[in-house]
């Protein structure tokens, strides 16, 4: 059964120049993790805002836990939870106080929002901060209040719109782990990412989308497989490297490629560990020692660029980045 449907989703801004969403159809499995995953513009903020009835698309049709968003925004209201990219919480207010005010909202009653407050703060590890100011807490303290405050009621569909964003590593390590707590617990979900390691650690399936269109679909191991297989990858002293080439590329059947830099030798198989075994009894016969030697299989970065032609949002960031440390 399908949990979420979306179909030929169409949403311009001024005045139709700027189409966000260009015809984007998109599904999800009932108690599974969709990720869809695109750069900064892609699309992603658009569609999430439409199933969830705060915005309306120009033209299409969406449906959420078997209801239309268009004809009945309040009874999917009823059965959803959101959280953006920002924490909706009041930073004047606690922890406690922010979920308690949230339950009422929702008509849970105040008894009822109270004991939901408590199991809640519990569960994402907020009990020690809950009587402290929100304003006192971390980013990552901040993001796991406002997921908490998109469960007050226990949703039937959850909505996380780049829940990471702006989190260190380790902040996001622990969101991960909130996050497919909830998915054991049979929330069906459906995560935009920017983090392409992101998708490949919490998602069932992948729509990547680009230009406000879905551009493919699939596993992450099945998207890996649309860019090619496995690469053999060798590091030798640079004395051994044109030899070292030539012995790849014997193995692999394909011309092998040299980062100079790295002094990495590189070229497709198709035969896995084997061509792996291969390249080392050749290495030995030809008395070269191996500096280090492996197999790689594409990455969901890899997939990304070869779909779209440009790097995702993240490897723009990081390839800035290290501009910014060589100054």
């Amino acid at each position: 059964m399908k949990s979420v449907i979306a179909e030929n989703l169409v949403k311009t801004y001024d005045k139709g120049k700027v189409r966000a969403l260009d015809g984007l159809s998109l599904d999800v499995e009932e108690g599974t993790v969709l990720s869809v995953l695109g750069p900064n513009g892609a699309g992603k903020t658009t569609v999430v805002r439409i199933l969830t009835t705060l915005l309306r698309a120009d033209s299409g049709s969406a449906s959420v836990a078997g209801i239309d968003v268009i004809k009945n925004p309040e009874k999917v209201r009823e059965v959803i939870g959101l959280s953006g990219q920002y924490a909706a919480v009041d930073e004047i207010l606690t922890g406690y106080d922010n979920l308690v005010m949230f339950g009422e909202l929702y008509h849970l009653g105040k008894k009822q929002a109270v004991v939901r407050a408590n199991e809640l703060l519990e569960r994402f590890s907020l009990t020690e901060a809950a009587k402290r100011p929100i304003k006192t807490y971390s980013g990552g303290m901040r993001r796991r209040l406002d997921l908490a405050a998109s469960l007050i009621v226990k949703p039937k569909v959850l909505f996380l719109d780049e829940p990471t964003t702006g989190l260190d590593p380790r902040g996001r390590q622990e969101m991960w782990g909130v996050i497919q707590e909830l998915v054991k617990g049979g929330v069906t979900l459906l995560l935009t990412t920017q983090y392409l390691e992101e998708a490949d650690q919490l998602a069932d399936d992948i729509a990547v989308i680009d230009t406000g269109k879905v551009i493919a679909r699939g596993t992450s191991d099945a998207l890996k497989k649309q860019v090619g297989g496995e690469r053999l990858e060798v590091v030798v002293e640079q004395v051994h490297v044109a030899k070292t080439m030539e012995i790849v590329a014997a193995v692999s059947g394909h011309k092998a490629a040299l980062d100079e830099g790295l002094r990495l030798i590189s070229a497709p198989v198709s035969t896995g560990s084997a061509a792996l075994f291969e390249v080392l009894k050749a290495l030995d016969s030809a008395g070269i020692h191996a500096l280090d030697v492996g197999l790689k299989r594409p990455s969901l970065d890899d997939v990304f660029l070869s779909l779209t032609g440009h790097a995702a949002e993240e490897k723009k960031e990081e390839i800035a980045e290290k501009k910014r440390g060589r100054k």
